[in-house]
């Protein structure tokens, strides 16, 4: 495998033109404020690039749960109940065709904003990565901005079977959701939900606690879990066309790569079928992998068609441990 080095920097896009120093925990976005894509300006791309990077991550781009209210521009409210943070957790998608609102300064242009960001972004030398988050979504997804002829995601499920290959999520039928976690929040009324979908790390049942990703939904990609994990891939499982949809609808906006968040949660099969064909049409995508299990390196990058792969866990700690005085460098030895 004859891969080209590449060096990333990572950025919370939300964080990087804030330049309030004077936050409250809790806060508002009003209080607290917010970086816009426009505070990445050409030279402040190109003083990134001088570092000597090939590529820069921009993390929390497509919209996700939020306690700020964009009911004005046509976006649903959501619950705070299912809402981690005032500002909400980047790997809660509440619409995969959409860029957060917080980081633009015209809501309504938003799209637009980001557009003019990747071509910034390519004018000062970079490539763009942004997050694809293929395992899970908000508890209360629901796309306002698809294109006309997409079908939403869980639109023709059939909530009273568990599992079909054909839903897009999984059910706990004819069982309300109870969680183990504040399920007010605040609001005038729970957040009610029914029946119950399987929770985002893998929770099949309908009590997620604090712990578990709560405020995410599992998405379906034709493994029966409660089944003894039997695949269901022949015929296509409906979620991987529509992911494999949300997948082309931003490498045409121009990005040069994906950095797919706990993709080992999603069968590799899906992989496999999915990366050629994005490809096919954009040769020059890379596709990186979260991958926290050495013993599926091989089955994600070979198998799975990756470019390249990132464990958290074991390197990025490991490296951060040593930066900080805590390990040796023989430590990078045994990730």
């Amino acid at each position: 495998m004859n891969k080209k080095k590449i060096i990333i920097y990572q950025v919370f896009t939300r964080l990087f033109g804030n330049n309030n120093n004077a936050c409250l925990c809790g806060g508002s976005i009003t209080e607290n404020g917010c970086g816009k894509m426009s505070d990445f300006t050409l030279r402040a791309l190109r003083e990134i690039k001088k570092l000597g990077i090939t590529h820069i991550w921009y993390t929390g781009i497509i919209e996700h749960a939020t306690q700020t209210n964009y009911t004005a521009y046509g976006i649903a409210l959501d619950h705070p109940a299912i809402v981690k943070g005032k500002a909400g957790s980047p790997y809660a998608i509440k619409d995969y065709y959409d860029v957060d609102p917080d980081l633009a300064d015209d809501v309504p242009k938003r799209m637009k904003e980001f557009e003019s960001l990747i071509n910034r972004t390519h004018n000062s030398g970079l490539k763009t990565i942004i997050d694809f988050v293929p395992n899970h979504v908000a508890r209360r997804y629901r796309s306002d901005a698809r294109p006309a002829d997409v079908i939403d995601l869980g639109a023709g499920d059939d909530m009273d079977r568990a599992f079909s290959p054909r839903n897009n999520f999984y059910y706990i039928p004819q069982t309300e959701l109870r969680g183990y976690f504040d399920m007010q929040a605040g609001a005038l009324q729970p957040y009610r939900e029914y029946p119950a979908k399987a929770t985002g790390n893998d929770h099949f049942d309908a009590h997620p606690a604090i712990s578990d990703w709560y405020e995410t939904v599992k998405l379906n990609y034709g493994v029966d879990y409660a089944g003894g994990g039997e695949r269901h891939i022949f015929p296509i499982p409906d979620t991987w066309g529509k992911m494999l949809n949300i997948l082309l609808f931003w490498a045409s906006k121009g990005i040069n790569g994906f950095r797919c968040d706990m993709a080992e949660m999603v069968p590799v099969e899906f992989w496999e079928w999915c990366i050629p064909l994005v490809k096919s049409e954009y040769p020059n995508l890379i596709f990186i992998a979260e991958i926290y299990n050495p013993s599926e390196y091989h089955n994600y990058l070979l198998r799975g068609k990756f470019d390249y792969l990132y464990d958290k866990v074991g390197l990025y700690d490991t490296l951060r441990n040593i930066t900080c005085g805590y390990e040796t460098a023989n430590a990078i030895t045994h990730c």
